[in-house]
């Protein structure tokens, strides 16, 4: 019965340990995830050196990834830098595609139109004020 600790025999620098490598091994895994998808996301490296790279990062996880940090370690901010801005352009493109196919531009072309038909002979001036009214409202 002296084996069993309750909370109160719990000393403050044993939680403090506690947490502290609590919070080390969660950091170590994000670091080996971070890691092994930097492997396989790494387009300049061919297959043969991922499965190398993969093996030695899984079998012997400290010293493999020590050493990728050490060969790697620069590279994989630039790459991670890269798809950031790659993503940010996607973005922008997509926002701008959006944008452009929305709101004032897509009025003005449809006036635009409604005014070439009517030049053309093919609306006349009551079709031509009912659609622009439409458009515009």
């Amino acid at each position: 019965m002296d084996d069993l600790y309750m909370a109160y025999d719990y000393p403050v620098l044993g939680a403090f340990w506690t947490v502290m490598w609590i919070f080390l091994w969660i950091m170590w895994l994000m670091l080996l995830f971070r890691i092994i998808a930097d492997v396989i996301r790494d387009h300049d490296m061919n297959g043969w050196a991922k499965a190398c790279w993969l093996l030695f990062v899984i079998v012997i996880p400290f010293l493999g990834v020590l050493i990728y940090v050490i060969v790697h370690g620069r590279d994989m901010g630039t790459r991670e830098m890269r798809r950031a801005q790659e993503q940010q352009q996607a973005f922008d493109s997509y926002v701008r595609d959006t944008a452009a196919t929305g709101g004032e531009s897509s009025d003005a072309d449809a006036l635009a139109k409604l005014s070439d038909l009517k030049a053309k002979g093919e609306l006349t001036e009551e079709e031509f004020q009912r659609a622009k009214e439409k458009i515009l409202h």
